[in-house]
């Protein structure tokens, strides 16, 4: 589904990525780990083709089309959506409408609403006022609205209280399993995604195949991600540096 080859990326003049290399196959979920400033949220924002990110080198290949330089509507269409950890708000603009548009008309933002228990909210502005594990159910639904093949989530737990993370949780779980069919050119084999976690609690729904540790914009390490988690947990992110290094030498 998704395959990154020796990507390096620049903001300005400096690096932030330098030589990613990270496969998501068809129907399989990757975990992004890392600690903060390590280039987990660029890597994401670069594959969607959002802000100043600029490809030095390598390629994003989605579907065995080489994307790498396509504007963000086209990467949409072909069917890759993005949870964004700073969503913007959008005033003018009501959730009803953006949930109708972004469906194409195909789903009642009222029965997608329910789901979440969002429907108070359809007629507020996107995200104005709204708290922040509101904004992540938000964030859901208008996924779940465009219904693509590649689901990007950025720390998908990250300012939700507990009772929420059960419903953000189960929503991801559903989103990821329910059905092949998804916006794009083709029904694919099944959905994929690529997540990124610090808390690995999103792991208590969602079924990953692989974990990648990503450290100073370098990929550390990668294997079975809750392996990578516990590792994490008891050693913290320097193990998984001094890993890579050692493998260089």
């Amino acid at each position: 589904m998704l395959e990154i080859k020796n990507l390096t990326v620049e903001v300005g003049s400096r690096k932030v990525l330098r030589d990613i290399s990270i496969s998501v196959p068809s129907g399989s979920t990757s975990v992004l780990f890392g600690p903060n400033g390590s280039g987990k949220s660029s890597l994401l924002n670069t594959i969607m083709g959002l802000g100043n990110f600029r490809v030095v080198e390598g390629q994003i290949i989605f579907d065995g089309e080489d994307i790498t330089y396509l504007p963000v509507h086209e990467r949409a269409k072909l069917g890759i959506g993005l949870m964004s950890q700073r969503p913007p708000n959008l005033v003018g603009v009501q959730l009803k409408d953006m949930l109708r548009v972004t469906s194409k008309g195909k789903k009642d933002p009222a029965k997608l609403a329910d789901s979440l228990n969002m429907k108070r909210f359809l007629d507020r502005d996107v995200n104005v006022g709204f708290s922040g594990g509101e904004i992540k159910r938000s964030e859901l639904l208008q996924l779940a609205a465009q219904n693509p093949c590649l689901y990007l989530l950025d720390e998908p737990e990250s300012g939700v209280d507990l009772e929420s993370i059960e419903r953000v949780g189960n929503m991801i779980h559903d989103l990821l399993t329910g059905g092949v069919t998804c916006a794009g050119r083709r029904a694919m084999e099944g959905k994929s995604a690529l997540v990124i976690t610090h808390t690995g609690q999103i792991l208590d729904y969602i079924e990953a195949d692989r974990g990648y540790v990503l450290c100073d914009g370098v990929v550390a390490c990668s294997g079975n991600p809750r392996e990578l988690l516990r590792e994490i947990r008891n050693h913290g992110y320097e193990e998984c540096a001094e890993c890579r290094l050692l493998k260089q030498r």
